[in-house]
This record gives C-alpha cells, sequence and structure tokens, in this order.
C-alpha cells in the first residue's frame, strides 16, 4: 500500500471525528481507514474477526464484532461508513454466491440501520456505499444521478442496497450514498488483475473495447469521502467516478503505454461468458458515469484523466 498518496487533508482546520467502518479491512477501506488514522480520527472498525487484527499498531483504532453490541457503539459515533459486502469478482455467480453477493450488503446494512435506530444519541452521518452497476448496461448514455436504473442482478442489488440505507434520513441521520466506479491502484481490484497479462506482453481490451470504463483514482476515492462528510448539506446518491470514463480499448491502450507493452490480445466476449457466465457482466457492461453533484458541490479531483491516474499508479 502507496501510504504516501492518500496523505493529505481537505481543510487546514483539525477536526477529530470518531467514525465507525464497515469494510474497513477490504481494498479500498483498507486505504480510508489508513487516511483516517493518519488525520487522528478515533476509529471502530467493524468485522467478522476482530482477533486477526490484534497486531495492529495504531492507538486511535479499534476492532469489534457485528456480534457486538452496535447500539452501544452508535452512542460513541459521529460518523458511519459502511463499505461491507462480499466481492463480485473471482467467481461464476451460482445461486449460493448470488445469494452472498446480495445478503452481505443488505444484511449489514439492516443492522447498521437498527443499531441506529435503538441509540438514543445518533451519529451525524452515514455514507452508505452503492455501485455503479446501479445503472446497468447503459450504452454511450451519459449517466448522472438522475439517470434511471438498470435491470440486472447487480442494479437489482444496489436499488436494495440503497433503500436498506434510507430509513436514516426520517431518524435524523444524515445520509450519502456513493455509486462507486472502478477504484484504481495497483495492490487490488480490477488493475491488479489486469496487470500480469500486460507485463507478460499478452494483455488487450476486454469483450468488444467499446463499452465505457468509469474509474477512479484511489486518492480521489479516499478525499471525496472525506469531502462528503465535511460538507453539512449534502446527501443522497452521488456518482463516485472520474469525470473522464473512456472506452475499455482507450483504457487498454493507456495501461500499455504506461507499461510499455503492446495491447493487442482482446479477450473476447464469448470468452469472459463462457468462463465466468454472469459474473462477466461487469466487465463487459457501459457505464458512463458523470461525478455530476461532487462537482456541483464544488469537489477537485487530483486525477481526472486517466493517463495522469495510471501514470502516478503505475
Amino acid at each position: 500500500m502507496r501510504l504516501n498518496v492518500i496523505d493529505c487533508r481537505l481543510n487546514s482546520e483539525k477536526i477529530t471525528m470518531k467514525i465507525l467502518i464497515t469494510g474497513g479491512t477490504g481494498f479500498t477501506g483498507s486505504y480510508l481507514r489508513t487516511l483516517l488514522l493518519q488525520q487522528g480520527h478515533m476509529l471502530t472498525i467493524v468485522t467478522r474477526h476482530p482477533g486477526d487484527y490484534e497486531n495492529e499498531t495504531a492507538q486511535n483504532q479499534r476492532f469489534v464484532s457485528w456480534d457486538d453490541d452496535l447500539t452501544a457503539e452508535m452512542e460513541r459515533i459521529d460518523v458511519v461508513i459502511n463499505l461491507a459486502g462480499a466481492s463480485i469478482f473471482g467467481q461464476r455467480w451460482t445461486e449460493t454466491v448470488k445469494n452472498k453477493i446480495y445478503n452481505s450488503r443488505i444484511n449489514c446494512t439492516n443492522a447498521l440501520v437498527n443499531a441506529i435506530g435503538q441509540a438514543d444519541q445518533k451519529p451525524d452521518v452515514m455514507i452508505s456505499a452503492s455501485g455503479s452497476d446501479y445503472y446497468g448496461d447503459s450504452g454511450d448514455q451519459i449517466l448522472d444521478e438522475s439517470a434511471e436504473p438498470g435491470d440486472s442482478f447487480l442494479s437489482k442489488v444496489c436499488i436494495d442496497w440503497e433503500k436498506a440505507a434510507q430509513p436514516v434520513s426520517d431518524m435524523g441521520v444524515r445520509l450519502a450514498i456513493p455509486r462507486i466506479s472502478v477504484v484504481l491502484e495497483e495492490d487490488g481490484g480490477a488493475l491488479q488483475q489486469m496487470l500480469p497479462p500486460f507485463k507478460l506482453f499478452v494483455g488487450g481490451p476486454i469483450g468488444s473495447g467499446e463499452q465505457y470504463f468509469s474509474w477512479i483514482h484511489m486518492h480521489d476515492w479516499c478525499r471525496a469521502i472525506l469531502f462528503v462528510i465535511e460538507q453539512e448539506d449534502f446527501s443522497g446518491p452521488f456518482n463516485l467516478s472520474s469525470p473522464n470514463p473512456v472506452t475499455m480499448n482507450k483504457f487498454a491502450d493507456e495501461l500499455a503505454e504506461q507499461l510499455h507493452r503492446p495491447s493487442l490480445f482482446r479477450v473476447p466476449e464469448f470468452a469472459l461468458n463462457m468462463i465466468l457466465g454472469e459474473a462477466a457482466n461487469p466487465i463487459i457492461t457501459s457505464k458512463r458515469l458523470q461525478p455530476k453533484k461532487l462537482q456541483q458541490f464544488g469537489f477537485e479531483f487530483r486525477f481526472a484523466n486517466l493517463r495522469e491516474a495510471l501514470g502516478d499508479i503505475l
């Protein structure tokens, strides 16, 4: 993990917050946790196996179990960041896997909402994740936050995931829902899976290559979450993506150029469908997101263009 890439502050005034995070030991959650710890915030990480993190040395964090008294935790918290959810990649979507993808998101969100509802002293804000797959396969349509949802399996997961978080708004808790695009860093996520073929000179576009690929640099992903927490009138769904999505062909070309490798070996859509079945959809479907809401509130991307983003990461 490149710790220095997210060592930044959005405003000059130091305000220490008490933050509860689910999914804080995952790919994106770990980077966000590092930034929050660097800034001196007090973190409570909810995980299924808190004992696995007994060797963590940071003094301003603690790990608790989903079986602990979450209502009591909410009494002490300013901010809830909900990133929990089983990975959608790396396996075919059997009914068992699909149930795990769905239930891991909905059940965890329901548990947090119930705990907030029972707490006398409630958090000020909840950031509850959703995904860019909310919109489904949308071709070259430009998607801001007003765009209609899709009807794919993952679209339905995102719709229900967002609905599960909505009750906190009626409890007086400000709710913001990031529809997260592909987050780029070299040690995890989609980019980690794409790098080996290119390094072996057998990389290339995935699927038709014409589908739009929405992305965001990890640095901007973390900064945007903090930005939303600090904006007291920011609420509702928002696209968490770079303002410059690219086609898969363009992404492959830029990645190849950064690695000084060719981009020649296309992975055809039919091959992905044969190998992954429905699980290929997040890779081959087209989503052309625009972060309209973030930009309206004045958020400035450090890495708005793919070439700069990949140049920094690689």
